[in-house]
């Protein structure tokens, strides 16, 4: 008996883009049933239309990702993270929508790639779509060293770097991310590039080790990712969920750092790109 294809559960929105789009073609379905005018039922559709339209629009021009990113993404899609993973003490939901995706996936890699980076460091791997990408712009003689607090994600991940040329580069930590970062720093490891999509609580303390304990060359970057976190951070603070609260008091600390320079983009969920002066 053959078995069940198995059905990718579409994604809900996580971005503030994707947020508004969904609460836009909400007002849009409210408007045809009320007793409004036409004309601004005309001007809400276009309003939808303006949203909705953009991110497709960004996919479409983008270089196309690999069949190994695809196949992992599409593996991550089918994956029912319904269940629960331990990372030893606290329990965590792991849900597709951490995956970063095909736009961020590929700004990542040509950021490698104008960088002539040889040695990054990614706190938080997940199922390793940024990691591979990011491996696909490295020379071969290039490394990454991928953290990721949860074995069984970790071995997902191994499996899918297996179907990709470059996905030798990687070198996954399974432990939590800090005890990765404190190890490296003691062996007196650094990095070109870091990428951070790791627990929002402790972003500030990733950057300070990173800093601290030269983790991170002089003129390094570092790219750190939901750092718009779903609207939260510029919203009103009672709209915060304790994550969008440390997201939002981590980039005040950074734009306070004089060690540091960096631009926020409203990429995705928003991505801080943060250089060492």
């Amino acid at each position: 008996m053959s078995q069940p294809v198995k059905t990718p559960i579409a994604p809900r929105p996580v971005t503030p883009l994707g947020i508004l789009v969904e609460k836009l073609e909400e007002i849009v379905e409210i408007a045809q049933t009320e007793s409004v005018s036409t004309s601004l039922k005309n001007y809400l559709q276009q309003a939808y239309e303006l949203a909705a339209k953009l991110d497709p629009y960004l996919e479409n021009c983008t270089t196309p990702e690999s069949p190994a990113l695809a196949s992992l993404a599409k593996k991550t899609a089918e994956e029912d993270w319904s269940k629960h993973f331990s990372d030893g003490e606290t329990v965590r939901q792991l849900e597709q929508e951490m995956l970063s995706g095909h736009i961020e996936g590929q700004t990542l890699k040509l950021f490698v790639h104008m960088m002539g980076a040889k040695r990054i460091l990614e706190v938080g791997m997940f199922t390793g779509y940024s990691a591979l990408a990011m491996a696909e712009a490295l020379p071969d003689d290039g490394c990454i060293v991928a953290c990721e607090v949860d074995q069984y994600v970790a071995n997902f991940a191994l499996n899918c770097f297996k179907e990709s040329p470059h996905g030798d580069k990687i070198k996954v930590e399974v432990a939590p991310a800090l005890e990765t970062l404190h190890r490296l720093a003691d062996a007196q490891e650094s990095f070109d590039l870091v990428f951070i999509d790791a627990d929002k609580k402790e972003y500030v303390e990733y950057l300070m080790v990173l800093l601290d304990q030269e983790l991170l060359v002089r003129g390094g970057f570092i790219c750190v990712d939901n750092t718009l976190l779903q609207g939260q951070p510029y919203l009103p603070a009672d709209q915060r969920t304790p994550n969008g609260e440390a997201i939002a008091q981590f980039n005040q600390f950074v734009a306070n750092d004089p060690r540091v320079e960096q631009v926020l983009l409203p990429l995705r969920d928003g991505l801080t790109i943060i250089r060492r002066k």
